[in-house]
């Protein structure tokens, strides 16, 4: 098995960047969900009731510093592009706390899930995509590891999926059908909510071993 796509979304909601190498940190990957909408009542929005924030893209620089379509997240002109869609009170803030996350830092996917389910991948937000994979072995992943280089990652369970499954990372045309067939086909689970033991480095093309055994288990416990 092998690392065969790395995503990360700086902005929570909008289209990620794909990359081609990462640090991995105890929070997933670095610079990954640090910028949220926020209504008026500092409520979070988010593309399952406002998917047309879908047709913006979150990138980060090597300085660290994040974009929303190419520029600065703090402008007044993506200000105004997130107001159009969220209402007048809506702006972008900065969050880098552990709540950022829906679940837990890290989704990975498997191009044999994905092959599974039949639609883009995209659809899923994979963090990680790991390649090599056999139809659904996935879901017989959780309580173990997985070792990337130096990297060492735990596999909690199966991500519950939701309505943004639905809706096209490209068009947001929505086709409900698909959020079905995920509850119908994969019992409404489809990806891994994972969590990083061991950070560092991996890369597009990284071999990935699954760890099973005393020295996994006992890092989940630690982790609990």
């Amino acid at each position: 098995m092998n690392v065969s796509e790395l995503w990360r979304y700086p902005v929570k909601t909008m289209a990620g960047e794909r990359l081609t190498r990462v640090a991995v940190t105890s929070l997933g990957l670095e610079g990954d969900r640090v910028i949220h909408v926020e209504d008026a009542r500092g409520h979070i929005v988010t593309s399952r009731t406002h998917p047309r924030f879908l047709g913006h893209t979150g990138t980060m620089t090597a300085q660290g510093e994040v974009l929303v379509d190419g520029r600065p997240w703090e402008s007044d002109a993506v200000a105004a592009d997130v107001a159009a869609i969220a209402g007048p009170e809506a702006t972008l803030e900065r969050y880098e706390g552990p709540e950022r996350f829906d679940v837990l830092p890290l989704l990975v996917a498997t191009d044999g899930a994905i092959a599974a389910f039949g639609h883009d991948g995209r659809r899923l937000r994979p963090n990680i995509v790991i390649g090599g994979v056999e139809g659904l072995a996935e879901r017989t992943w959780p309580g173990a590891c997985l070792r990337i280089g130096t990297v060492l990652i735990g596999v909690q369970d199966l991500r519950g999926r939701c309505i943004m499954t639905s809706f096209d990372p490209d068009t947001q045309v929505q086709d409900k059908s698909i959020t079905k067939g995920i509850y119908e086909r994969f019992e409404g689970t489809l990806a891994l909510n994972c969590f990083v033991i061991e950070p560092g480095t991996i890369a597009v093309g990284d071999a990935v071993t699954l760890v099973r055994g005393r020295n996994c288990a006992d890092a989940h416990a630690l982790a609990e």
